[in-house]
């Protein structure tokens, strides 16, 4: 079985039901600790770690007490709105407690699935994690609406897994792992430690949530995995009703990994390659096609032609200055803001567009060679 010192880039998805004391309120702020405790000691190694947390609203109807049962969207909307101080606090505290800065990020349906928006997600969590920061990731539950909302954290952290290039996903949950048939009274249910893909017999397998906080349950899980899987990212359950939940997996505790034979920086440029459509082309010059060729990224100054009517995060052709295409790639900058700045220098971007954008015109993370 994998370990999770195998991976270089982990995110950890935390439920409300292990976050929160249902029965006596509040935050259960000694198991925090100990989870943080075994982030710290992955955080060494060095990888990156990053959180995506479920907490805000059952930690808001602590505050607030409210009473049991279902709440109408605009009172979830206000419960979260208090729960989320709490959350971050929380998540402040027990990291700084271990020598980590929290960086706290709250994300909707679409900034993982715009692809402009989808890059401004991943150029600030990558900048946090480049300061050696954990990303706590949640979504924004305080204007989100039915319409425009995951609804549970798992497909949220699949999905900033797989924006994350990360190659590994650990969803901390109320069971051991993935069942081959619901636990329960009277059953004879195994516990599936391995799947090497997901069939419809896996998905037949996932059964309800039994917990009252958690709106997910296994069915999203299994989702979950067929979207990190099929980017290149493992995945893997484990119970987190235990101290050290992390630490109990590098131990050998019963779970469930669910393996790709990807990885994610293949899986990524395959789709920026061929699953999406084109919007413009950018003609750039000799040195920047050498340079693309060492994994560098795209400078302004290296562009010689901007064409086509694009926006930032849309994908475009690169060609050389023989017309040959040279590659693809999600840009940095709409069409008519490229052709400003394009044969000069990175610095010269401020002055000449009125705000500081990014370094590259297409970063190497978001550019594949080879002519697509």
């Amino acid at each position: 079985m994998p370990s999770l010192k195998d991976f270089r880039r982990i995110v950890v998805k935390v439920g409300s039901s292990l976050l929160v004391d249902a029965a006596a309120g509040g935050l259960k702020r000694a198991w925090l600790d100990s989870l943080t405790a075994d982030i710290a000691a992955l955080h060494k190694g060095p990888r990156d770690v990053l959180v995506v947390s479920s907490g805000a609203i059952a930690l808001g109807r602590s505050v607030l007490k409210l009473p049991a049962g279902a709440l109408k969207l605009e009172d979830s909307q206000a419960a979260a709105a208090v729960g989320q101080i709490v959350l971050a606090r929380s998540w402040s505290e027990s990291l700084g407690a271990q020598n980590m800065t929290a960086g706290q990020v709250l994300v909707t349906l679409g900034d993982t699935e715009q692809r402009r928006r989808y890059l401004n997600a991943r150029s600030t969590i990558a900048k946090l994690l480049e300061w050696r920061s954990v990303p706590v990731i949640n979504e924004n539950d305080t204007t989100a609406t039915t319409e425009i909302r995951y609804g549970d954290n798992d497909r949220l952290a699949a999905r900033v897994a797989t924006m994350m290039s990360a190659d590994l996903l650990v969803l901390l949950s109320d069971v051991d792992g993935l069942y081959d048939k619901p636990p329960g009274a009277g059953r004879d249910a195994k516990l599936v430690p391995l799947v090497q893909r997901i069939t419809p017999d896996i998905e037949a397998m996932a059964g309800a949530s039994n917990s009252e906080l958690a709106r997910g349950g296994m069915r999203t899980k299994i989702e979950a995995g067929k979207i990190a899987t099929s980017a290149g990212t493992h995945m893997v359950i484990a119970s987190g009703h235990v101290p050290h939940p992390l630490q109990r997996i590098i131990d050998g505790a019963p779970c469930t990994w669910f393996l790709t034979p990807a990885n994610p920086v293949t899986a990524r440029k395959k789709w920026i390659a061929g699953s999406l459509e084109p919007r413009g082309a950018l003609t750039i010059d000799a040195g920047a096609v050498k340079a693309l060729r060492g994994n560098k990224s795209l400078l302004p100054a290296g562009v010689i032609k901007v064409e086509g009517t694009f926006e930032r995060g849309d994908a475009v052709v690169v060609r050389g200055p023989d017309g040959a295409e040279v590659g693809r790639g999600l840009i940095a900058y709409d069409a008519a803001d490229a052709d400003k700045i394009k044969g000069r220098s990175s610095a010269d971007v401020q002055s000449i567009l009125g705000f500081t954008g990014r370094t590259e015109m297409i970063h190497r993370d978001d550019l594949v060679l080879g002519g697509g």
